[in-house]
């Protein structure tokens, strides 16, 4: 996918650049595979703000994917590569020689016609799904599965992909496109290839209009609110923080702060954390 850029009519539109969709397929979305998306606004069942920054935003459908692939050793043709307003990737409407259609992430390099098939005696090619103890290491995968099972979590979203390092004991080694290192069991399903949409990141919003169309408040500095709102806030003009390092408005720290659960199975399996020198 390239980026079109608009050329300066208005404030608004300089610097603006959109994602080209001329490469996709100019029909509605599959009806049976749609759903529909209650706003919370950031809101939980008490009506209690949980997550601020949210609120409004274009109407839209979810997408119903098929994260796990289950259907396996039956080819399917792709019909159609569409936009999805709920993540940053494409997808690919996919029938299956049964008739049954479904929604995956579409790949790079993928075009309407070709054949996809998962299942752990699949081709190496991009759209294929297989077990990780099937694919050769070295490979780019995407969407892969934390547990058997589960379904795709790792490596979802625009132009990422995670590399298969290493396969012993059971487990595949992946390194994850935060650098990261982990091991995931053999036997979890992964895709061949990157998540397409690779030019998603060079998209500039380019005007605040976009980002409130996009469901997302704005956002306001805690230096420039009153004491009772912010322990950053109050003082005579411009004031530094005045307390040991900066902090979220209930006093946590906002720096180097560490949340994760030590006791988490999953913590087990990090060979080399992200953010390891």
């Amino acid at each position: 996918m390239s980026i079109k850029v608009f050329k300066p009519t208005t404030n608004g539109r300089r610097n603006m650049s959109v994602t080209d969709y001329s490469e996709l397929s100019k029909v509605a979305p599959e009806r049976s595979l749609l759903a529909p998306l209650k706003k919370n606004a950031g809101r939980n069942s008490y009506g209690r703000i949980t997550v601020r920054h949210k609120g409004g935003g274009n109407r839209r459908k979810y997408r119903i994917i098929d994260f796990k692939r289950d259907k396996q050793d039956v080819s399917a043709t792709v019909l159609t590569v569409e936009y999805d307003p709920n993540r940053s990737a494409h997808i690919a409407l996919i029938q299956y020689e049964d008739g049954e259609k479904r929604y995956i992430l579409a790949p790079v390099g993928i075009k309407v016609g070709d054949k996809v098939e998962a299942g752990a005696a699949a081709d190496i090619k991009p759209g294929n799904a297989l077990p990780l103890a099937n694919i050769p290491t070295g490979t780019f995968v995407h969407n892969v599965e934390l547990y058997p099972g589960r379904g795709g979590q790792l490596a979802r979203a625009a132009g990422n992909a995670a590399q298969l390092m290493a396969k012993e004991n059971g487990n595949a080694l992946l390194r994850l496109p935060s650098g990261e290192l982990r091991n995931v069991s053999a036997l979890c399903m992964a895709t061949v290839g990157t998540v397409g949409n690779t030019d998603h990141e060079n998209v500039k919003i380019g005007k605040a209009g976009r980002t409130r169309h996009m469901g997302i408040r704005p956002t306001v500095r805690g230096s420039v609110m009153n004491p009772n709102d912010h322990p950053h806030g109050g003082g005579e003009g411009k004031s530094p923080v005045g307390r040991p390092g900066p902090c979220t408005p209930w006093g946590k720290p906002a720096l180097g702060y560490k949340t994760r659960d030590k006791k988490k199975a999953s913590n087990k399996m990090i060979v080399k954390r992200r953010n390891a020198k």
